[in-house]
């Protein structure tokens, strides 16, 4: 990392009518790399509230920090049986699952590409 310590943003996407994409991003510098782990606080509201600075009313925050790994790095480095664990411990079919249902997808546009040009 670079000495002006480089943090990721995540943002979104957005056009003139509103948000454009529910899949944020965030902007690489030529000079960095994508972080394997992002560390993300949860921020809630508990139904409670302290007095502000100037004596107003204002919410007390429960905070619980959350850890989001690249599944790219854990593909590389975990085996496969172990990595369809991991996979489906987040809600995700096995690879070789999903990868067959994607190769079907991708099949049927090109069979309905193909039948609408014909």
């Amino acid at each position: 990392m670079s000495d002006n310590q480089w943090f990721p943003e995540i943002m979104y996407e957005e056009a003139e009518e509103g948000l454009s994409s529910k899949i944020p991003f965030i902007m690489v510098p030529k000079e960095e790399v994508m972080p394997k782990v992002l560390f993300v606080f949860e921020s809630r509201e508990t139904g409670e509230f302290e007095p502000g600075p100037s004596g107003e009313k204002l919410p007390i925050l429960e905070m619980d920090l959350h850890q989001y790994a690249d599944m790219l790095h854990l593909k590389e480095g975990l085996t496969p049986e172990l990595y369809d664990e991991v996979r489906i411990c987040l809600g995700l079919e096995p690879l070789q699952t999903a990868a067959e249902k994607g190769r079907q997808i991708t099949d049927n546009i090109r069979k309905n590409i193909s039948e609408t040009i014909s």
